[in-house]
């Protein structure tokens, strides 16, 4: 019924950037917010950054001021600009989206960082 795809991921030497995209379709609804995380071998799944249909953006401490989160509510997509990348970065990415009662998760998209 509501379908939510990443894409953007890829391969990228350290200090590179990349941009994700998110997109959900078949909304029913309006979305709250939506947000990505990641998740790395062997880690717990962490949320990276989030931004509500107002706008309003949250980041965890790791990625502040190298990556933006960004939206357009018409398209339901989000997006995560990623600069100055890390070897720690190196995850799968997942994106979610909150329709206010129950959250849609993307399959992931593979980001991985070389030095």
């Amino acid at each position: 019924q509501v379908q939510v795809v990443e894409s953007g991921g890829g391969l990228v030497q350290a200090g590179g950037s990349l941009k994700l995209s998110c997109a959900a379709s078949g909304t029913a609804f309006s979305i709250n917010y939506m947000a990505w995380h990641r998740q790395a071998p062997g880690s717990q799944r962490e949320l990276v950054a989030r931004i509500t249909s107002g706008g309003s953006t949250y980041y965890v401490d790791s990625v502040k001021g190298r990556f933006t989160i960004s939206r357009d509510n018409v398209k339901n997509t989000v997006y995560l600009q990623m600069n100055s990348l890390k070897p720690e970065d190196t995850a799968v990415y997942y994106c979610a989206v909150d329709l206010y009662f129950k959250d849609y998760w993307g399959q992931g998209t593979q980001v991985t960082v070389s030095s």
